[in-house]
């Protein structure tokens, strides 16, 4: 693995959100948890949700779902670090729930400049396997360590939506959906999800490349983005030769500038560089779980 460490620093000073910065400090041992809490409440609302270009592509500010997915990760990185902030977003998850557990793909916007057309055209009054699970599943491995998060009535109203909608399939899903219900299906701790799980997994290749229908051109789903880490469930889904070969393709993706990059459409100049930052920390996350840098 070739993957130049000492370039990361300057090319996030250069490319990256201040959030960024500090979880990548914080996953070297150079930050702490109270830096990346600082960093992260810039985006949020007095509502306890978070919006304001959390996520990338959705630079409205009010709060929305699709930034929710982004706060769990980062209280999920400071573990076994808690805020009491992870409990009030799920208190405003619970807010915006749809009466059959789930949430809406997106929320009005009060800013559609810079965004992206999948978020603006988003109806709130459809539940969304999509956002659901990929927000449940972040929301399960911060209760991991949070017990506020883990005991919260929307963790159990969202993940029983999940299991329901998850066990109806009969077509073939949408890329990001099978990605985000195998990442629900990989967080939940419940023996009773294998069978899901392995029928979700029997959708992908065995190569483990899953094309983005109506994407960028090259764009695709990989092994990684699937199993990321060593040990959990989803990772049973590939063989370890398809996993040895992502991690060297990974590790071969970072740029000259010391960043990496991503394959999907970039809608804005702002959330083109930002989604590099996070791409970049998220990479050597991957790289570093399993054993490589």
């Amino acid at each position: 693995m070739n993957v130049n460490l000492s370039l990361i620093p300057g090319f996030l000073a250069g490319h990256g959100r201040v959030l960024d910065r500090r979880r990548y400090d914080l996953l070297t041992g150079a930050g702490d948890a109270a830096g990346v809490l600082a960093a992260l409440e810039g985006y949020r609302n007095a509502d306890g949700g978070y919006g304001w270009g959390l996520e990338p592509d959705l630079r409205s500010p009010e709060s929305q779902p699709g930034a929710a997915l982004h706060a769990f990760e980062v209280f999920e990185e400071i573990g076994p670090v808690t805020s009491p902030h992870a409990a009030a977003l799920c208190d405003w998850l619970d807010s915006v729930t749809l009466p059959d557990g789930g949430l809406p793909f997106s929320l009005p916007l009060t800013l559609s400049t810079a965004t992206a057309p999948w978020w603006t055209g988003g109806d709130a009054t459809t539940s969304s396997l999509q956002i659901t699970a990929v927000t449940a599943a972040a929301a399960h491995r911060v209760a991991a360590h949070d017990p506020a998060v883990a005991a919260h009535p929307w963790l159990e109203k969202a993940t029983r939506y999940c299991l329901g909608t998850i066990q109806a399939l009969e077509e073939p899903p949408p890329a990001y959906v099978l990605l985000f219900a195998v990442h629900f299906l990989d967080s939940v701790d419940d023996p009773g999800t294998a069978g899901l799980l392995k029928r979700l997994g029997g959708r992908i290749p065995e190569d483990g490349r899953v094309p983005v229908a109506g994407g960028t051109e090259n764009e695709a789903l990989r092994p990684l983005d699937f199993a990321p880490l060593p040990g959990r469930p989803a990772r049973g889904l590939f063989d370890p030769e398809v996993i040895a070969a992502d991690l060297v393709r990974l590790a071969g993706e970072q740029q000259d500038d010391g960043g990496w990059t991503v394959d999907y459409a970039r809608i804005s100049p702002a959330g083109s560089l930002e989604w590099r930052g996070a791409a970049t920390v998220n990479a050597v996350r991957i790289l570093r779980a399993n054993g490589l840098v």
